[in-house]
């Protein structure tokens, strides 16, 4: 069963990429949009120095996939390499179609970041990631908490990369792209938020369980966390504990992976959109 849902994974992300890939060389840049993220800076790149696009996305992002490799693990770096293998092979291969959507700009684009959209929430659903600035932000809130045992959001990381994105369109390229660029981003994001729950916040994991010391062990040994233990009493099960942390979205597939080796474990997921102190 595991492996069968793993396998599905990769396909989810592989339909993903092809979807963001179409989006992007077939909808946004042929009505003088572009991406966000490290995909937005791979365009302008090319835009500016004639380079083929598909060899500036594969290059602005592999320096990420390496420092995912170091921070983030294994498994995720390998979603991650798929995803932005079969994305930057996709800009290859429609970069070629003769197709051209005849509407205006505006609709134009509304679609395309919809696709696009749609296409980044099954990738991030099934664990993987195809830019560069998600990998970013999310060493960044990972440094930050391991150092001082609090946690952050990503969206403040994404804000601001994202910013420095469209400045620099506005100014290399032209108001109208980065009006309409700021357009994609705000459609792709909401549809994103809309499927995955807010993948940039803070996630609860609450976790019912016998074997708390195990569980405890791993979560600190696989993800430098900690938890809240409250005692607990089931209605069937009898005496138990109740564990409360705080992780980020992608550390939810190592969390997931945590409890799914201890059996007679129960948990959920809530989004937090921030904490007090």
């Amino acid at each position: 069963m595991k492996k069968k849902k793993e396998l599905f994974s990769y396909i989810f992300i592989i339909i993903g990429a092809i979807m963001a890939s179409f989006s992007v060389a077939l909808i946004l840049l042929p009505n003088d949009a572009i991406d966000y993220g490290t995909a937005g800076v791979a365009i302008i790149i090319s835009k500016l120095s004639g380079i083929q696009l598909s060899v500036c996305v594969l290059a602005v992002f592999i320096p990420f996939i390496v420092a995912g490799y170091v921070f983030l693990g294994r498994s995720f770096t390998i979603k991650a390499a798929l995803g932005s293998l079969v994305y930057t092979l996709g800009l290859e291969f429609f970069e070629n179609i003769p197709f051209e959507l005849s509407t205006e700009h505006f609709l134009a684009v509304a679609f395309g970041g919809a696709i696009l959209g749609a296409g980044l929430s099954l990738i991030l659903r099934s664990g993987g990631c195809i830019d560069g600035s998600e990998i970013l932000a999310n060493i960044i809130v990972k440094k930050l908490s391991d150092k001082t045992g609090r946690n952050y959001s990503m969206t403040p990381v994404l804000l601001a990369f994202n910013a420095i994105v469209y400045m620099t369109v506005f100014v290399v390229i032209d108001v109208t792209a980065a009006l309409l660029s700021l357009l994609v981003y705000v459609v792709a994001t909401a549809v994103i938020d809309h499927y995955t729950d807010h993948f940039e916040a803070i996630k609860q994991v609450t976790i019912i369980t016998q074997d708390p010391d195990g569980i405890i062990r791993d979560i600190k040994d696989k993800l430098n966390k900690t938890c809240t233990i409250m005692d607990s009493r089931g209605a069937i099960a009898g005496e138990n504990n109740t564990l409360i942390c705080y992780i980020s979205y992608f550390e939810l597939p190592i969390m997931k992976e945590i409890i799914s080796t201890h059996s007679g474990s129960f948990s959920t997921v809530s989004t937090i959109d921030e904490i007090l102190r």
